[in-house]
Protein backbone atom coordinates (compact mmCIF):
# COMPACT_ATOMS: atom_id res chain seq x y z
CA UNK A 1 0.00 0.00 0.00
CA UNK A 2 1.43 3.42 -0.89
CA UNK A 3 2.08 6.06 1.71
CA UNK A 4 0.62 9.53 1.99
CA UNK A 5 3.33 12.17 1.82
CA UNK A 6 3.30 15.81 2.88
CA UNK A 7 5.37 18.48 1.16
CA UNK A 8 7.75 20.15 3.59
CA UNK A 9 7.66 23.35 1.55
CA UNK A 10 3.99 24.06 0.69
CA UNK A 11 2.22 21.58 3.06
CA UNK A 12 0.44 19.85 0.13
CA UNK A 13 -0.52 16.18 0.59
CA UNK A 14 0.33 13.75 -2.21
CA UNK A 15 1.02 10.10 -2.96
CA UNK A 16 4.38 10.95 -4.56
CA UNK A 17 7.84 11.39 -3.05
CA UNK A 18 8.24 14.72 -4.88
CA UNK A 19 5.62 17.48 -4.61
CA UNK A 20 3.68 17.94 -7.86
CA UNK A 21 2.93 21.57 -6.95
CA UNK A 22 6.37 22.98 -6.07
CA UNK A 23 8.81 20.12 -6.80
CA UNK A 24 10.18 19.97 -3.24
CA UNK A 25 10.95 16.75 -1.35
CA UNK A 26 8.07 15.25 0.63
CA UNK A 27 8.05 13.30 3.89
CA UNK A 28 5.73 10.57 5.13
CA UNK A 29 2.76 12.16 6.84
CA UNK A 30 1.94 11.21 10.40
CA UNK A 31 -1.16 9.04 10.59
CA UNK A 32 -4.19 11.23 11.30
CA UNK A 33 -6.08 10.90 14.57
CA UNK A 34 -9.37 9.06 14.39
CA UNK A 35 -12.22 11.33 13.40
CA UNK A 36 -15.81 10.52 12.43
CA UNK A 37 -15.46 13.03 9.54
CA UNK A 38 -12.42 11.08 8.13
CA UNK A 39 -10.77 13.96 6.24
CA UNK A 40 -8.24 11.60 4.61
CA UNK A 41 -10.66 8.87 3.56
CA UNK A 42 -10.56 10.05 -0.04
CA UNK A 43 -6.78 9.56 -0.16
CA UNK A 44 -6.91 6.11 1.44
CA UNK A 45 -9.60 4.92 -0.97
CA UNK A 46 -7.67 6.29 -3.98
CA UNK A 47 -4.47 4.55 -2.87
CA UNK A 48 -6.28 1.28 -2.22
CA UNK A 49 -8.05 1.38 -5.60
CA UNK A 50 -4.88 2.28 -7.54
CA UNK A 51 -2.81 -0.48 -5.95
CA UNK A 52 -5.37 -3.27 -5.64
CA UNK A 53 -5.36 -3.40 -1.85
Amino acid sequence: MPHIYKCLNCNEYTLKEKCPRCGAQTAKAQPPRFSPEDKYGKWRRMAKQDHGG
